[in-house]
C-alpha cells in the first residue's frame, strides 16, 4: 500500500535547530523529535536550550543542547563537528536564531516636524551599531550556520534547510526598519540558496510567520494589566482571521516543507503562515 505523503516521518534524520532556547524554535525542535528526528538544540544560552532538550528526552526522543553563537563561524563549525560525533551528519537545518534590538527601533510610526529636537527616538537617532546588530543576527546568523552544517549535506539527497522569514519581509512594519529589512534579506537569501544547492540534493525553503504572541513580544502587544496595546488593535484589524497565531499552527507548514515525498519538488519558496495578513489590502 502506498504511504500517505502527508505523514512526515523523520526517523533516522538529524535535525539542527538554532535559536532553540526560544518559544517558537523550541517547539520546532519538539515537533521534529516527535516525527522521529534526533535533534540538536543550539542557542547562545545553552541552559535555555537544555531545558527543552531534557523535555524531548523525557518524552522518549533523542536530543542534545549545545551552546552556539551563530555569529561566530569558528564556534559554529566546532558545534557542527560535535553534532556530527554525537548524532551523525545533519539532514535538516532550521535557521531560527534572530531578533530585533531597541536601538534599531523608532519610538513613533510617523516622523513629525520637531521630532529631531524632541525627547523621542526618531529615524535620525537610530544607532548604527544597533542596526548592524539586527542585520548581523538575522542574516549572518543564518548564513554562518548554513556554512557550518550544509557542508555535511552536500551530495546527500533529501537534505533540507528551512529559514525563518517574517511578514516584515513582504511589507515593512512601522518602527522596525532594520528587522524588516533583515527579514527581507532572509527571504531573498532563501531563494539564492535554493538555486545554489539545487544540484547537490539540498532543498531550501522558509516559513514567514505572521503575528504570534510570545514572551519576546508580549510587552509590544499587551499592557502591564493584560489589556491589548494600540498596536495589537492594528495587527488584529489587519489579520482577516482576527487573532494571533498559536505556535502549534506553524507545525503543519514546517513538516510539509521538510517532507521529501509531499514537497520534494518545492524549493526556494517562502510560505506565509499569517491568518491572511499578507493577502489583506485593508479595504
Amino acid at each position: 500500500m502506498k504511504k500517505n505523503v502527508l505523514d512526515t516521518n523523520l526517523t533516522g534524520k538529524v535535525a539542527v535547530v538554532t535559536g532553540a532556547g526560544g518559544v517558537l524554535c523550541s517547539n520546532f525542535a519538539k515537533v521534529l523529535a516527535r516525527a522521529g528526528a534526533k535533534v540538536a538544540l543550539l542557542d547562545l544560552n545553552e541552559e535555555a536550550a537544555k531545558v527543552f532538550a531534557d523535555e524531548i528526552v523525557a518524552e522518549g526522543g533523542v536530543a542534545k543542547a549545545y551552546s552556539c553563537n551563530v555569529l561566530d563561524r569558528e564556534i559554529c563549525c566546532n558545534v557542527a563537528k560535535q553534532v556530527l560525533a554525537d548524532l551523525g551528519p545533519c539532514d535538516i537545518l532550521i535557521n531560527g536564531a534572530g531578533g530585533n534590538n531597541p536601538k534599531a527601533t523608532t519610538d513613533k510610526e510617523y516622523f513629525e516636524i520637531g521630532d529631531i529636537d524632541a525627547d523621542t527616538k526618531s529615524f535620525f537617532d537610530l544607532d548604527a551599531a544597533g542596526v548592524g546588530f539586527v542585520f548581523n543576527l538575522n542574516f549572518l546568523g543564518t548564513l554562518i550556520p548554513t556554512q557550518a552544517f550544509a557542508e555535511q549535506m552536500v551530495g546527500r539527497p533529501g537534505c533540507n534547510i528551512l529559514n525563518i522569514s517574517s511578514m516584515n519581509a513582504y511589507t515593512p512594519l512601522t518602527k522596525i526598519p532594520a528587522y524588516s529589512g533583515a527579514k527581507a534579506a532572509i527571504s531573498n537569501f532563501t531563494q539564492w540558496l535554493a538555486v545554489h544547492f539545487s544540484k547537490v540534493g539540498i532543498r531550501v525553503n522558509a516559513i514567514a510567520p505572521g503575528f504570534f504572541s510570545t514572551k519576546q513580544n508580549a510587552k509590544l502587544l499587551f499592557n502591564e494589566d493584560g489589556t491589548p496595546t494600540a498596536r495589537t488593535g492594528k495587527i488584529l484589524a489587519a489579520t482577516p482571521m482576527g487573532r494571533f497565531g498559536e505556535s502549534e499552527e506553524l507545525e503543519g507548514g514546517l513538516l510539509f516543507l521538510l517532507n521529501n515525498d509531499a514537497a520534494g519538488f518545492i524549493t526556494g519558496v517562502v510560505l506565509p503562515i499569517d491568518g491572511g495578513f499578507s493577502a489583506y489590502s485593508g479595504v
